[in-house]
């Protein structure tokens, strides 16, 4: 059967605001705004499927408009600008 989360379903696009860019350059962390009822699991997973990283953690809020936003922490193996130019 069909898994019912799946890495587009979870993750459903990066954010590319002022802040979300100092994360970037400055802590080595991606932003995207992801499904309500992803877990932390879910996330790790999907990112590391969709672009390729290691996370070394995964934070989540719900902004006040209801949508979920993920901060994923990439390891030091990797960096984060490469991979958002990656994305877009």
């Amino acid at each position: 059967s069909r898994q019912r989360m799946d890495k587009y379903r979870i993750i459903q696009c990066p954010v590319t605001t002022e802040s979300a860019m100092k994360k970037i350059e400055e802590i080595n962390t991606l932003v995207f705004l992801v499904d309500i009822k992803a877990t932390k699991l879910n996330i790790k997973a999907a990112v590391k499927e969709l672009y390729d990283v290691k996370c070394a953690k995964v934070n989540t809020l719900i902004r006040p408009d209801g949508k979920k936003k993920a901060y994923v922490q990439l390891t030091q193996d990797y960096d984060a600008l490469d991979v958002a130019n990656r994305i877009g």
